[in-house]
Order: C-alpha cells, then sequence, then structure tokens
C-alpha cells in the first residue's frame, strides 16, 4: 500500500506527487457499490467506472452500445461507500463528439456522480475538447493505444505504436494532449519501450494496461483480475484470485505487486 493514510483521499495532486516520487499508482474498474468498497478498503488509488461495464456487466461484444446514463448510473454506486480512492468516470461513444456535447455530458458526469475526472477517449480530435473542458474546471485523461470505442476502425483489438511512424505520432499526441490540459493518461495496449518514453516525456501520470512496466501505475479490469470475464480475458491480465482466498485478498495482491514492480512483467507487455 502508499504511505498514504487509509482514509486520506486521493486527488490529482496526489498523483503527482507519486509520480515525482516514484512510487507506482495501483488502479481497477469497478461498476458497482460492494466491489467499490472492497476496492477502496484495500487501497486502490484510482477506481474507473469503465464503459467495459458493456461487455463484462452487459455482455455486450463491445464498449459501444454503453450511455451516458448508464455511466452515471454505475458512478453513483460506486462512489457511495468511497473514503480514499478517487473516482474516474469513462465517457462512452459518441458522448463527446461535439464541444457543447462534452461539455454538456462532462458537466453531468461530474455533477451526478461526484467524480473527480473524467477518461475520454481520442487523439488529436480530442485537443480543442480537451481544453475546454479544462478550461471549464472539468479534470480529464486522456485514453491512448488501442481505443475500444473505435474498435470497428482499428480492425479489431490490436496493439498500436508498433510502426516507428506510429509510435512518433502517439508520443506528439500525448506531449499535445498534456498541454492542452489533459491531468493524465491512459496507455492501451502499447510497446512497453513506447509506453516508458511517454511517461518520462511527460509531466502528468501516466497509466498502463498491456503497456509494460515502466508507467507511472497500471489499472486492469477487475473482473478479468477475478478470472470471471465471459469470453476471452486478454494476455495482458492475470487473474488475482487464484491460490487466494477472497476476493479483497485478490485485490490487495494485485495492488502490492503493482507497488511493488512485480506486475506486469514481461509476459503481460508487447515489445
Amino acid at each position: 500500500m502508499s504511505r498514504h493514510t487509509k482514509n486520506t483521499r486521493i486527488t490529482l495532486s496526489t498523483l503527482r506527487k507519486m509520480k515525482q516520487e516514484k512510487q507506482k499508482i495501483a488502479c481497477l474498474t469497478a461498476y458497482d457499490a460492494s466491489f467499490a468498497q472492497i476496492l477502496d478498503q484495500q487501497g486502490c488509488d484510482v477506481i474507473l467506472v469503465g464503459d467495459s461495464l458493456g461487455m463484462v456487466i452487459q455482455g455486450k461484444p463491445t464498449t459501444i452500445p454503453v450511455t451516458v446514463d448508464e455511466m452515471i448510473y454505475h458512478a453513483k454506486a460506486v462512489n457511495q461507500n468511497l473514503e480514499r480512492a478517487l473516482l474516474m468516470v469513462d465517457m462512452p461513444f459518441m458522448s463527446t463528439a461535439t464541444l457543447d456535447l462534452a461539455l454538456h455530458n462532462a458537466t453531468r458526469v461530474m455533477q451526478q456522480t461526484g467524480a473527480q475526472i473524467i477518461k475520454l477517449e481520442g487523439v488529436s480530435h480530442q485537443l480543442k475538447t480537451v481544453a475546454a473542458l479544462t478550461e471549464s474546471g472539468i479534470p480529464v485523461c486522456a485514453h491512448l493505444g488501442l481505443q475500444p470505442q473505435s474498435v470497428h476502425k482499428l480492425g479489431g483489438y490490436k496493439v498500436q505504436g508498433r510502426s516507428d511512424d506510429q509510435a512518433k505520432a502517439m508520443l506528439e499526441s500525448a506531449l499535445q494532449l498534456e498541454q492542452a490540459g489533459a491531468d493524465m493518461l491512459l496507455l492501451e495496449c502499447v510497446p512497453a519501450a513506447l509506453a516508458k518514453q511517454i511517461s518520462e516525456r511527460v509531466s502528468i501520470p501516466v497509466i498502463g494496461i498491456g503497456a509494460g512496466q515502466d508507467t507511472d501505475g497500471q489499472i486492469l479490469v477487475l473482473y478479468d483480475l477475478i478470472g470471471i470475464s465471459a469470453g476471452h480475458i486478454p494476455r495482458f491480465s492475470k487473474n488475482f484470485l487464484q491460490n487466494k482466498g477472497s476476493i479483497a485478498e485478490a485485490v490487495l495482491s494485485y495492488i502490492e505487486a503493482v507497488k511493488k514492480q512485480r506486475f506486469p512483467t514481461l509476459e503481460h507487455s508487447f515489445i
């Protein structure tokens, strides 16, 4: 666990300081009050209410059908018993398609859920959106690499940034997003070397999933971590419930593995 006391609420300032002090940030998804309370009590730093709920809760093949109302419903439930973890909420498919729509929907999420930061997918076309949200006082985590909301455009769930041109473009996007006001970055399915480079070049915390060990923190889908996701569980995940007596022990094992840099290993990374 981090040095922060159990009941000290994590803030963006906390996460920036953790990056500066090279303390790893442990993050997980949650979609209801019961699981969220377990994560909070075990010392999870950031809880993401992800639009992954469309797949692991609703059983749909992608995240695309998830709505803003559904995100608000689940985020309100997650926030019910939180005492420590920072709450981050995904903006679902097309909910930030225009500046007006982004401001309207992000305001709803912040006001109705108690979220401390919203997360949105996208690259250069989102720069104006990130800037507008920032100017309105809405913290933003930008999501680069594999973007599940664009799965049909990408042609499937594939590692992003492997070619020199793709890597250069992703690094540039990360720098531009930070300049536009993004408070955090999430890198998904990115070669470990590129994720390391991005993490070193930006001053904001970088959270990885399938992005190697050298990001400032790690995140997994909770249901993958305890081995109950329907269908395929990605190779960058790990079942921490094996050989554990409870979900709480599995969550604590994950958090300690992240903090002590025992997870992810090369087995859970891409080159």
